[in-house]
């Protein structure tokens, strides 16, 4: 799958004109009718055979290459370099080739620079629109305290998670859950009780709490009846919605971190709401007409609803899944089935109103029992697809609610959940506790990395303007790319000098790549402005292997983009960042067989000066794309 999405157009148009030289070729030898009963031709399934298209190494003759004639081979029992050379012959160009041919049993493809590059530089970075809408739920933090570097991997993950969607022409809400009647939140607002504080005003309000959090967790030492009863009693409240307002405030102050780091959402959708508007009810209901879902009479599970998941989970040492125990207590994960019923648009319920205005002047809006059941110009939920956030800790009963979802949705061809699973973060080899106070807040990381970005900045350009603006997207991008380059299977182990390094694999490698680029249109710009292949004055013939080899890995991005929304993978786009910008900058210090540089832009003659200045604007649109899927920003000076 992976492989297919990141196969470029050109890659496609080759296999498509290989499998109808193929079909020619099998047409010849049933034609020929001298080839013995069985030596393949008769039964070859060539709509279905895999022909593999590879990028030709640097140090070997042409762009592409493939070696399909050695599968025909063993299916039709001839020489592979003879169907080489039949193929190559039988083959159709398609646009942007130059030639095929046989080398050997391989067949190499030579592309023709003129047609090829501007076929790239005239493709569009986003996708078209497909029609599909994606939910996309993440952050998720408990409101009892201040977001740490533990939260950051899921924020950053959802957040480019959501761009790369939008990217591929798909409509994405991105919600926030706030679990507004857990026990830490109830902790967090009766230790301003227990300890009789008063905010003083003199930190985030989140931080604040935070630490009464902390000092809670060390006072149940000695005090756990006392503090167990209050905690008790605030959980009361929160249920009854009397302390709504509190929580809000909270979620508030942690609001500004996440839009501090360029996050925004959709919709924040409260706990008590989905309680309150009976999605656990409604959803048993919706499970209850399924032949799945029983009620056994005798053995363990006597008198409990449960669900049978053996048809989509096979080989479970245990396939019943307890929703409601037998003495009536429902599991949480029927009360998830419910509220992802909703998600998808099987269930109705919620009322809306806006919350907040966020930094892009977006309206952020929260269901609220005061709301309105519809807004105009807006329909929240009814996602063709829903995508959690969620540690990978959490996987089994993701799975069980993924599988809920399918038994619900009969022939529909969408799975309806994804879980984008991630890997914890520990801080300096811990694992982190906000219970305990082992944590790092996200807001100290970003003022850290900020103020580091800056004194770089200023030790190689003193000079420039708007040198804080600058410093700020080098350092969150520095921050942001460091959650975002592993896979997120992958434990990351938060440590100052790795997260906020501006050297190496990192955003501000990248950064400096795309500023690079921006540099030498500045200077071009009166001598030609690129406008894609029409640039005035360009010569496309005057291109070479260097320009097709850069023209090649910007011809990537499609596959790339396409990739990382099939397999929720922001890594892949990532690495794509690192690999564009490792190509250009190679190029951009190319020196030809005298040592001598042959790929400088403004120097060279005429239209081939006008051709590069046009490749160089692609290079340029397509790193800020890859960084803006990735929440990054590219300056244009560093």
């Amino acid at each position: 799958m992976l492989a297919w999405s990141l196969m470029t157009p050109v890659d496609v148009a080759l296999q498509d004109a290989l499998r109808s030289a193929i079909r020619r070729y099998v047409g010849t030898l049933a034609d020929a009718g001298g080839a013995a009963p069985g030596r393949g031709h008769d039964t070859l399934d060539v709509d279905s055979l895999d022909i593999p298209v590879q990028s030709v190494p640097d140090d070997k003759p042409g762009d592409y290459g493939s070696p399909v004639a050695f599968s025909l081979a063993r299916l039709l029992r001839q020489n592979p370099a003879e169907i080489a050379r039949a193929l190559a012959a039988l083959v159709d160009l398609p646009v942007g080739v130059a030639r095929i041919a046989a080398v050997g049993p391989y067949l190499n493809v030579d592309l023709d620079p003129a047609t090829f590059v501007c076929e790239v530089i005239d493709a569009p970075l986003a996708g078209s629109a497909t029609g599909r809408k994606i939910v996309i739920e993440h952050t998720s933090v408990n409101p009892n305290k201040e977001a740490h570097v533990g939260h950051l991997r899921n924020i950053v993950l959802g957040d480019a998670l959501a761009r790369i969607e939008r990217a591929s022409g798909n409509e994405v809400e991105v919600q926030n859950y706030i679990d507004d009647t857990g026990r830490q939140a109830a902790e967090s607002l009766f230790a301003t009780t227990y300890f009789d504080e008063r905010d003083p005003g003199e930190q985030k309000y989140d931080h604040w709490l935070g630490a009464l959090y902390v000092r809670l967790g060390r006072a149940k030492e000695s005090d756990a009846e006392a503090i167990e009863a209050g905690v008790t009693g605030v959980m009361h409240a929160l249920e009854r919605g009397e302390l709504r307002s509190e929580v809000e405030r909270i979620v508030r102050a942690q609001l500004a971190t996440y839009g501090a780091l360029g996050v925004e959402y959709d919709l924040l959708v409260w706990e008590s709401d989905v309680v309150a508007a009976g999605f656990l009810d409604r959803g048993l209901e919706v499970l209850e007409a399924l032949p799945s879902i029983r009620r056994p009479t005798e053995g363990k599970f006597a008198g409990a609803l449960v669900m049978d998941v053996s048809a989509f989970l096979p080989g479970l040492e245990e396939p019943l899944v307890v929703l409601v125990r037998s003495d009536g207590n429902a599991m949480y994960v029927a009360k998830d089935i419910g509220y992802h019923l909703w998600k998808i648009g099987r269930l109705e319920g919620l009322r809306y109103r806006p919350f907040a205005t966020q930094p892009s002047g977006a309206t952020l809006w929260t269901s609220a029992p005061e709301g309105e059941a519809t807004v105009d110009g807006r329909s929240f939920a009814h996602g063709d697809q829903a995508v959690n956030v969620i540690d990978a800790r959490q996987s089994h009963p993701q799975t069980i609610v993924r599988t809920a979802l399918q038994m619900t949705s009969g022939e529909r061809a969408v799975v309806p959940l994804h879980h984008l699973a991630y890997e914890v973060v520990t801080l300096e080899g811990q694992a982190m506790s906000g219970r305990k106070g082992i944590t790092l807040a996200i807001d100290t990381v970003i003022d850290e990395a900020v103020r580091r970005a800056r004194a770089v900045v200023a030790e190689k350009n003193a000079d420039l303007s708007a040198i804080d603006d600058i410093a700020r997207a080098v350092g969150l991008g520095a921050l942001r790319f460091a959650m975002l380059k592993s896979e997120a299977r992958r434990v990351i182990d938060f440590r100052w000098e790795q997260a906020l390094s501006l050297a190496g694999d990192s955003a501000p490698y990248v950064q400096y790549a795309h500023a690079r680029a921006s540099s030498i249109l500045r200077a071009a710009a009166e001598v030609a402005v690129p406008a894609g292949s029409r640039t005035t004055g360009a010569d496309w013939t005057t291109l070479g292997p260097l320009e097709v080899r850069l023209a090649r890995e910007i011809a990537r991005w499609p596959g790339v983009l396409a990739a990382a929304a099939e397999d929720d993978a922001p890594h892949v786009v990532a690495q794509y960042a690192l690999d564009l910008a490792t190509i250009w900058n190679g190029y951009y210090n190319h020196r030809g067989a005298d040592g001598r540089p042959d790929t400088s832009v403004m120097r060279a003659e005429s239209g081939l000066r006008e051709a590069r200045i046009a490749l160089v604007g692609k290079v340029r649109d397509t790193l800020a794309f890859a960084l803006a899927t990735l929440g990054i920003e590219a300056p244009e000076q560093m």
